[in-house]
């Protein structure tokens, strides 16, 4: 068990996940072959970083980075992390973040990077009993951290108000929906220098990523929105994005084997 200890503590709230790969068998969250949570195979699709950009861009939307296309194997494995309580894909997941984090950050560089998680809405956190991507940013930023880039999380905003399900909303009602749900969280600044970067899962619309830059408006001593955002995935939406330099690390997380 000693091997397994680690494990168990960095995945927190995923603990019951880890209790059940002692008595169930595992399978990859993207093809569901058996013997590791997200196999080499399917790791490979979130390996190329790539400026991300909606069919139609929302106003205010910062310059994103994905880490990959929300398709095929990635979809499924952000499905069951996110809504089937497979908690131990927050590490190849984050990890993901991590590259389409310091893809960014190379292009922009600044000292240090804060990660700002976009707030899960109550109902969601009624549903999944979990914040997922604040455990997607726990990941990330030991990764980053394990590469030499300094970065910590940076809960700076807060989640106010109800929104209805986004399924078949259109960009607009989409944006609507979400006006005036996110704000800033009172006394907490960004220090001088420091490279916000707004973090999700997935991008779809923009609609969120946009609307939370908005309210991270003057966070910093500047008073300007955050430089840039990523996300593990984005929607495809037609040619591939204009791919981006990435560290050296695979996706798996060559310090921390998440796929064993």
């Amino acid at each position: 068990m000693g091997a397994g200890q680690p494990r168990v503590r960095a995945l927190g709230p995923g603990l019951g996940g880890a209790l059940a790969d002692l008595v169930l068998p595992r399978t990859c969250a993207g093809c569901g072959v058996p013997g590791s949570v997200f196999c080499r195979r399917c790791a490979g699709s979130l390996g190329s970083p790539r400026v991300a950009t909606p069919r139609r861009v929302p106003r205010g939307l910062p310059p994103t980075v994905a880490a990959g296309a929300y398709a095929g194997p990635v979809r499924a494995a952000v499905i069951a992390f996110k809504e089937r309580g497979r908690a131990e894909l927050a590490g190849p997941l984050g990890a993901a973040l991590a590259l389409a984090v310091a893809a960014g950050a190379a292009v922009v560089p600044a000292r240090p990077v804060l990660l700002v998680p976009v707030p899960p809405s109550r109902a969601s956190l009624r549903a999944r009993g979990r914040d997922h991507v604040r455990e997607l940013v726990t990941v990330a930023v030991a990764e980053l951290g394990a590469a030499g880039v300094a970065a910590r999380p940076a809960p700076l905003l807060a989640r106010t108000g109800r929104v209805r399900d986004s399924t078949g909303l259109s960009v607009a009602e989409r944006r609507a929906n979400l006006a005036g749900t996110f704000v800033r969280r009172r006394g907490v600044a960004a220090p001088p220098g420091a490279l916000l970067v707004l973090v999700d899962d997935v991008l779809t619309s923009g609609a969120t990523l946009s609307e939370a830059a908005a309210a991270l408006a003057g966070t910093g001593p500047d008073g300007h929105p955050p430089v840039l955002a990523a996300v593990v995935a984005a929607t495809p939406r037609g040619g591939p994005g204009r791919r981006l330099p990435g560290p050296t690390w695979p996706v798996a997380g060559a310090r921390a084997d998440h796929s064993r």
